[in-house]
């Protein structure tokens, strides 16, 4: 199972790599908070590969794995003392998250000549009539007025080169999301070089790209999406004679998500006002439906054609009510009660 994931990570990767292929600094910076396994960095490197860390536990495993300059994103948040220090030793493109945070970074001497800024538009995000998400109430990024604050802020302090980077939606496989952000980082970029003379080396389009949860849900077109901000590009820039703006990615939930599994067992089953399945594993190792209520869909191991004619809670061992990979989810009848029901009318 783990050599099928890594496989399975190896191939997004490269399809990934061709639908980009047209942009020539593209890179993918791997969303190492999706899975912070050394020996998936090490493939994901072998492929040409940067990382995207949010932390320094994050930093210290990119070191690990042999990661260093511009292979490593650096995009924090509410970013404790030292670690823009520990970011510059290892050379890595610092995305700042707030125009609070300059001050923090000049303290780190030497500044860095070339920063990312992360932009929040704020509001809803939308494709056509659809909401697929609301920048406004999300703690990152800062203001379109606060990004001209900054490069002109940043300017004064040394800095020569500059990026813009966004994350609005999550897990999305509509197609049309990447080539929409690029289109909003794109012109925004081309006003700021317009109002303060800022020259830009990147857009960094972060994560976003989504995978089916369910088994007959859709997949995301990744080579759609590549064209898409393929002609947002030319639009934005190659008509307007701005040449050499790396496209740049951060994908977590697309290179793992559909690659892997949690294997577990039924461990206990309790009937009471509700029906549950107890696992040996819980929260812990799968937190997304305890945090988000996300769906991740459940097969019993060997009982595939069986019809799900038992609702369940599926629940792990936490003292935590939220303990719960699935609520209410259809299930083929659980043996585990009947068994135990057996043994104590033995006794």
């Amino acid at each position: 199972e783990i050599a099928q994931c890594l496989v399975g990570s190896e191939m997004c990767i490269r399809d990934s790599n061709k639908a980009f292929a047209w942009n020539k600094g593209f890179k993918e910076y791997f969303a190492v908070k999706a899975t912070p396994n050394p020996y998936l960095l090490r493939i994901l490197k072998e492929e040409g590969c940067g990382v995207d860390c949010a932390s320094e536990c994050e930093l210290m495993l990119a070191e690990a794995m042999g990661f260093s300059g511009d292979k490593i994103m650096f995009s924090s948040n509410e970013t404790p003392r030292g670690e823009f220090a520990y970011a510059r030793r290892l050379g890595a493109i610092i995305n700042l998250d707030d125009y609070t945070l300059i001050p923090s970074l000049a303290a780190e001497e030497p500044v860095p000549e070339r920063v990312c800024l992360r932009f929040n538009p704020g509001g809803e995000f939308r494709l056509g009539n659809a909401v697929m998400g609301a920048p406004g109430e999300a703690k990152f990024g800062m203001t379109r007025e606060q990004l001209t604050l900054s490069v002109r802020a940043l300017q004064k302090m040394g800095v020569k080169q500059f990026a813009l980077h966004a994350f609005l939606a999550s897990n999305t496989v509509d197609s049309s999301y990447y080539p929409t952000m690029a289109r909003l980082l794109m012109t925004t970029a081309r006003e700021l070089r317009e109002e303060t003379g800022a020259e830009f080396f990147m857009i960094n389009l972060s994560g976003g790209i989504g995978i089916p949860y369910l088994p007959d849900a859709p997949e995301a077109d990744i080579e759609a999406i590549g064209a898409g901000v393929a002609r947002e590009y030319d639009e934005a820039f190659t008509r307007r004679g701005i040449r050499g703006i790396a496209i740049k990615t951060e994908l977590g939930r697309y290179m793992t998500g559909p690659n892997g599994w949690l294997v577990t067992h039924i461990i206990h089953e309790k009937n009471i006002y509700r029906h549950y399945l107890g696992l040996d594993a819980s929260a812990c190792d799968l937190m997304r439906p305890a945090m988000y209520g996300a769906y991740h869909h459940i097969t019993i191991a060997g009982r595939e054609a069986e019809a799900p004619v038992q609702k369940y809670d599926v629940v792990g061992s936490l003292c935590e009510n939220n303990d719960k990979f699935a609520v209410d989810r259809m299930l083929p009848v659980s043996y585990t009660h009947l068994r135990a029901h057996e043994t104590l009318s033995d006794l």
